[in-house]
C-alpha cells in the first residue's frame, strides 16, 4: 500500500484512541477538575489568585474591573474560555457559595434566586483579606513553580496555604469518570483539629470529630444527623442530610403559617418557592392558601400561610418530603495527592495540609537563613572596611576605576567580591560613629537570626510550633462562629410520630361536614338525659356518622355510589364541639351527588382480615382488606351497585364471623360468613335477606359471644337482646323480629353488638349528644319496642349512634 511517501503514517485506531482519551483524561483531571490537598484549589483558582497579586488587586487596593483580571489570567496563565473564569471569580464572591469569600465583588454578582452575575465589564472585583493568606510569603520559595502554557512565564504549582482551605470552602468538580464534592466547614473548627492532629497524630478520626462536628454551609440550615458526616470523614464517601431554617406561627386571628429564613446549601430560592406553588397548584399539598417571598437586605424569608385548620406540622413535613427544603449533600473527598486523584478521609485531609505547612515553613525558614547569611557577610565586609578606614579610603582614592579599587579591596583586605562592592556602595553618612553603631548591632542581630533558623530546620518540633502559631493567628482574625446547626436526623419519622396518638370522636354529618374533637368531649351521663349541645347544624343537616378512633388510625370512607376514599384521622381539621366542622369536599375529591353512608377505621392491612360490606336492597359483599391498601385521592371502587341501591355498613371480619342484619322495619337476619365467598373491589356481591316493599337495611354487625344486640330507634327507644335469641340462618331469607316497631318508637335507625361495659353514644337531628353506660340499658326479648333512651325535642329525632369501650 502506498502511504504517500511517509506524509500518512498508518496507526492502529484502537492505540491511538486509548492514548489520546487517556491524555484527555487526565489533562481534565489533573489540570482543570479536582483541586489539590495541599491548597485546596484547582488550578483556574489558583491562577486568579495568582494573577490578582501580580497585578497588585490587594484587598487594600482599589477594585478593578473582572474583565481585566479575566484577561490577565487567560493571557498569561489559563489558554481556556473566558466564561471558565469569570464563572470562578463569580463564585468566589458569592457570599451563599463560598463560606469564606476568596474574591471581594463590587457589583452583581448573582443571587440564591439563580440570577446569573453581571458582565465582567460591569463588575469590579479585588482579593478579599483571607485571600492574600494563601498566597503569603509565596515570593520566598516557599513552593515550586512551573512554565506557564506557553513557557514565557512562570506560576505557582501550589500555593502556600496559610489555612486549610479545602476543608474550609470546599470545592466540587467533574472530571473524567470521577467527581469531587467536598463541603465548607467553619474556620474554627477545622484549625482546631488540625491542632489536634499537630499535637497528637495518633487521634483517631472519631476525636477530629469532637471539635470538627460537620460541614458549615454558608447559606447556614440545618444537618439532620451524625451518620452521614461520619461515613464521609470515615471512608470519604457520605450523603449528609440538609434541611432548611422553618418554624411555625399562629396569627392572631388563629391561622398558622410556616416561615423559611435558611435553605439548604445551593439551593435555588426562586425554584423552591415555583415547586411549592406547582404542588399546591396539582393538589399534592393542601392546606395553602398563600406563598410569598419576603426576602430584602435584612435576610431570607419565605412566607407560607396554612388555612385555620390545617396542621402545619403535617403540611411542613410534606414540604420537606417533596420540595428541597429538605436536600443531601453527596460527599465525595477526592483531591489531587502528588498530582493522582485519590479518596480521602478527614484525618489524611488534614495530613496532607500538616505536611505542606512544614514544607512550606522548612522553606521560607532555609530562604529567610540564605538571606541571613547573605546579609551577615556583607555586614563582616563593612565592619572590616569600618575597622580600617583610613586604609580603605586611600585604596578607594589611589584607584583609577571602580574595578581596580573592588581588587585592591579584595587584594588588601581578604574580602569576597559582594563585600568589596558593597564597601564601594558604602554612602559617607554611614562612617558617623553612631551609623557604625548600628552596623554591628544589625550584625549581631543578623547572627542571632542566623542561629534561629538552623534551630528551626534542625528541629521538627518548632516547625510544628511555627505551624500552630499561625494557624491560631488565622483562627483569632478570621474564625466566626458557626452557621448550619447540627440536629438529629427526623427525615425517617413518618408523619404520624409528629401527631400525639390519641382518642377522638370523628362526626361527619348529613351534608358532609366532618369533624375531629378529642373524646373526652363529652361527659357521661345517665340514660334518659337531655345530653349537651354537640354541635350547630343548618337547617335540615345532621349528624350520621359518628366514629370512635385515635388520630394515628386511617380513616376509610365509603359512599352512597359504593366507592371508598381515605383520611389519616389526623388530617381531618380539629374543631371545638360547637363549631360546624369542614366540609368534606375539601378533604377528599368526592363526585357530584356522592354522599358518605360509611366510615370505618384501620390500623395496618392484615391479608387475613376482610371486609364486609351490606347494602341498603341487603345485598352483602366480603371483600379481602389487603384490596383497599394502595388507595389514592381519586378514590376506588370498593363495590359494584345497582342503580337504586346503596351502601349502608362495612364491617371487619376474620372470614368466620356470624352476620347479622338489621332493617328499619325490625326484622334481622343471622348468617354465617363462610356462606359469603370473598370477592374483587370491582364484584356486585349476594343477597343478604330479602326485604318487604320499603323496607331497608339499617345496620350491620358482627355477632361475638358474651354480647348482646343493640337496637336504637328513631325516638330514642332502644334495648338490648341476648344473642341466643337470633338463631342462625341461610343468607337470603327474611329474617326475624328484631324489635316491635310503632309510631311511638319510630324507625330502626341503628344495630350493633355490644358488651355491657362499653357506652353509646346518640346524635339527634339537632346535634343534641348524649353519652351513656351499655350497662344502663334494659336486656328485653326480640319482640318488644324496648326503653326510652333519650328525650327527644319537638320535630327532633335520633339521627346516628355510636358504641365505644369506656375511658377511665
Amino acid at each position: 500500500m502506498d502511504f504517500g511517501q511517509g506524509k500518512i503514517v498508518p496507526v492502529n485506531l484502537e492505540h491511538e484512541m486509548k492514548n489520546s482519551y487517556i491524555d484527555y483524561a487526565m489533562s481534565v483531571i489533573v489540570a482543570r477538575a479536582l483541586p489539590d490537598v495541599r491548597d485546596g484549589l484547582k488550578p483556574v483558582h489558583r491562577r486568579i489568585l495568582y494573577a490578582m497579586q501580580e497585578a497588585g488587586m490587594g484587598s487594600n487596593k482599589p477594585y478593578k474591573k473582572s474583565a481585566r483580571i479575566v484577561g490577565e489570567v487567560l493571557g498569561k496563565y489559563h489558554p481556556h474560555g473566558d466564561s471558565s473564569v469569570y464563572d470562578a471569580i463569580v463564585r468566589m464572591a458569592q457570599d451563599f457559595s463560598m463560606r469564606y469569600m476568596l474574591a471581594d465583588g463590587h457589583g452583581n454578582f448573582g443571587s440564591v434566586d439563580g440570577d446569573p452575575a453581571a458582565a465582567m465589564r460591569y463588575t469590579e472585583v479585588r482579593m478579599s483579606k483571607i485571600a492574600e493568606l494563601m498566597l503569603q510569603d509565596i515570593d520566598k520559595e516557599t513552593v515550586d513553580f512551573a512554565p506557564n502554557y506557553d513557557e514565557s512565564l512562570k506560576e505557582p504549582t501550589v500555593l502556600p496555604a496559610k489555612f486549610p482551605q479545602l476543608l474550609v470552602n470546599g470545592t466540587s468538580g467533574i472530571a473524567v469518570g470521577m467527581a469531587t464534592n467536598i463541603p465548607p466547614h467553619n474556620m474554627c473548627e477545622v484549625i482546631d483539629g488540625t491542632l489536634m492532629l499537630i499535637d497528637h497524630p495518633e487521634a483517631t478520626i472519631d476525636d477530629l470529630m469532637k471539635v470538627i462536628k460537620g460541614p458549615d454551609f454558608p447559606t447556614a440550615g440545618l444537618i439532620l444527623g451524625q451518620d452521614g458526616i461520619r461515613q464521609a470523614y470515615t471512608t470519604g464517601r457520605g450523603v449528609i442530610k440538609m434541611r432548611a431554617n422553618a418554624r411555625i406561627e399562629t396569627l392572631s386571628n388563629g391561622k398558622p403559617r410556616i416561615i423559611v429564613t435558611e435553605l439548604p446549601y445551593q439551593v435555588n430560592k426562586a425554584r423552591l418557592v415555583e415547586k411549592i406553588a406547582q404542588l399546591v397548584r396539582d393538589k399534592q399539598i393542601e392546606g395553602i392558601t398563600a406563598l410569598n417571598d419576603e426576602s430584602d437586605r435584612g435576610g431570607m424569608r419565605i412566607v407560607i400561610d396554612l388555612r385555620r385548620d390545617a396542621n402545619a406540622n403535617v403540611i411542613l413535613n410534606q414540604l420537606y418530603k417533596h420540595t428541597q427544603l429538605q436536600d443531601s449533600f453527596g460527599v465525595i473527598m477526592l483531591a489531587l495527592v502528588d498530582g493522582k486523584p485519590k479518596i480521602l478521609n478527614l484525618k489524611e485531609v488534614l495530613h496532607y495540609y500538616i505536611a505542606h505547612q512544614e514544607d512550606v515553613i522548612t522553606r521560607r525558614t532555609r530562604y529567610d537563613l540564605k538571606k541571613a547569611e547573605a546579609r551577615a557577610h556583607i555586614l563582616e565586609g563593612l565592619t572590616i572596611a569600618l575597622d580600617h578606614l583610613d586604609a580603605v579610603i586611600t585604596t578607594i582614592r589611589e584607584s583609577r576605576t571602580a574595578d581596580i579599587a573592588r581588587a585592591a579591596l579584595i587584594a588588601g583586605f581578604k574580602l569576597s567580591e559582594k563585600q568589596a562592592q558593597a564597601i564601594l556602595d558604602l554612602r559617607l553618612q554611614r562612617l558617623t560613629g553612631l551609623e557604625r553603631e548600628k552596623i554591628e548591632e544589625e550584625y549581631q542581630e543578623v547572627l542571632k537570626a542566623i542561629e534561629d533558623y538552623k534551630a528551626i530546620l534542625a528541629d521538627e518540633s518548632r516547625i510544628l510550633g511555627i505551624i500552630k502559631d499561625e494557624l491560631k493567628a488565622v483562627k483569632a482574625k478570621f474564625g466566626d462562629a458557626r452557621r448550619t446547626r447540627l440536629t438529629v436526623d427526623t427525615s425517617e419519622i413518618d408523619v404520624e410520630d409528629l401527631i400525639a396518638e390519641e382518642d377522638v370522636v370523628i362526626t361527619l354529618t348529613h351534608n358532609n361536614y366532618i369533624k375531629r374533637m378529642a373524646l373526652d368531649t363529652y361527659r357521661r351521663q345517665n340514660r334518659g338525659g337531655k345530653g349537651v349541645k354537640g354541635m350547630p347544624t343548618k337547617e335540615k343537616d345532621f349528624v350520621e356518622n359518628l366514629l370512635i378512633t385515635t388520630t394515628h388510625h386511617t380513616i376509610l370512607f365509603f359512599t352512597n355510589r359504593g366507592r371508598v376514599y381515605h383520611l389519616k384521622a389526623y388530617e381531618i381539621a380539629e374543631a371545638s364541639r360547637t363549631a360546624k366542622g369542614t366540609a368534606i369536599i375539601n378533604l377528599l375529591q368526592l363526585e357530584k351527588d356522592e354522599k358518605i353512608t360509611a366510615v370505618i377505621q384501620v390500623k395496618g392491612f392484615n391479608p387475613d382480615a376482610y371486609l364486609f360490606m351490606a347494602t341498603k336492597k341487603g345485598i352483602v359483599k366480603k371483600t379481602s382488606l389487603v384490596e383497599f391498601k394502595n388507595l389514592h385521592k381519586g378514590g376506588l371502587n370498593a363495590i359494584n351497585l345497582d342503580d337504586d341501591d346503596e351502601l349502608i355498613g362495612v364491617k371487619f371480619t376474620d372470614g368466620e364471623r356470624d352476620m347479622i342484619l338489621g332493617t328499619k322495619w325490625g326484622m334481622a337476619i343471622v348468617f354465617g360468613e363462610d356462606d359469603v365467598r370473598s370477592m374483587g373491589r370491582a364484584a356486585r356481591g349476594v343477597k343478604g335477606i330479602s326485604l318487604n316493599d320499603g323496607d331497608e337495611v339499617i345496620g350491620m354487625d358482627t355477632l361475638s359471644p358474651n354480647a348482646e344486640v343493640l337496637t336504637v330507634t328513631a325516638e330514642g327507644y332502644g334495648k338490648r337482646t341476648e344473642t341466643s335469641e337470633y338463631r342462625a340462618q341461610n343468607r337470603g331469607g327474611k329474617g326475624l323480629i328484631n324489635l316491635k316497631v310503632t309510631e311511638k318508637t319510630g324507625d330502626v335507625i341503628g344495630l350493633r353488638v355490644v358488651h355491657p361495659d362499653q357506652e353509646l353514644m346518640l346524635i339527634t337531628t339537632e346535634g343534641i349528644v348524649i353519652r351513656t353506660n351499655i350497662s344502663d340499658i334494659s336486656v328485653i326479648s326480640r319482640n318488644t319496642q324496648g326503653v326510652k333512651l333519650m328525650s327527644t325535642g319537638e320535630n327532633d329525632i335520633v339521627a346516628s349512634m355510636a358504641v365505644m369501650d369506656q375511658k377511665n
